[in-house]
């Protein structure tokens, strides 16, 4: 006779975490395309309750499913962990309340679910809870690599190092890597550029970057001159790329 344990593990669903790439939907794998294709449920995220997924806009058009199917998660874009954590718990609580019930589920992320997605922190969530549940993550094509293609700009190549920085960081960070790093990715410019661009004029490196917004959807816009940027305001998907 098969324990609880066994029982609840065939029982419950599982979670897929799937990478849905930067924003062309020519550009899902193949693989998420199949799980998204038979998935019962698909969790969005969503900045607000009145705010359209930016993820979802990507598998619209790709995915053909019931709207009581796609179920939006509301995950604000906010910098107090405390009060993430609050929406991550009932994101977690409402994926459980499907896998409990044996259905599985997918979760959709731009870009890759473990290169700074919202995956990772709701993931991390529901196995507090929840060790057991089964999890499979299909990559998804990143933002950087995108990027990189579009503008034709080498991330990487023999020995060279790169590095990424998300988010508000302090001067000294921005300055010890681009001086240890031979290709350094900045991400989340909105909360970076301004920083930033003062201390890329004083190292003289503004002719070495290329910014890129929205890369691979009819909003693309790719700026090799950033100089024109200052003093505007910088999108939240975009990202710059300084290869020295």
């Amino acid at each position: 006779m098969p324990s609880v344990t066994q029982r609840q593990k065939k029982e419950t669903g599982r979670l897929y975490g799937v990478g849905v790439g930067p924003g062309d939907p020519e550009l899902l794998t193949l693989r998420a395309y199949n799980i998204l294709s038979r998935v019962p449920v698909i969790f969005v995220p969503l900045k607000d309750r009145e705010s359209r997924s930016y993820a979802r806009s990507v598998i619209d058009s790709l995915i053909k499913k019931a709207e009581g199917k796609v179920v939006g998660l509301v995950l604000p874009m906010l910098r107090d962990r405390e009060q993430l954590a609050h929406y991550w718990r009932q994101a977690a609580d409402t994926i459980w309340g499907y896998l409990r019930e044996g259905e599985d589920c997918a979760f959709v992320n731009v870009g890759d679910p473990l290169l700074y997605g919202t995956f990772v922190h709701i993931l991390e969530t529901l196995r507090k809870g929840h060790p057991e549940i089964e999890v499979e993550v299909v990559p998804g094509i990143s933002s950087i690599n995108a990027a990189a293609a579009r503008a034709i700009v080498p991330l990487a190549s023999s020995e060279e190092r790169i590095a990424i920085i998300s988010g508000n960081r302090d001067d000294k960070i921005i300055r010890e890597t681009i001086e240890n790093f031979d290709t350094v990715v900045f991400m989340k410019m909105n909360t970076l550029f301004d920083k930033l661009l003062p201390i890329l004029e004083e190292l003289k490196l503004t002719d070495k970057c290329v910014y890129v917004r929205r890369c691979t959807t009819q909003e693309e816009e790719i700026i090799r001159d950033i100089s024109q940027l200052k003093g505007k305001k910088v999108d939240y998907f975009s990202l710059l790329i300084l290869r020295k």
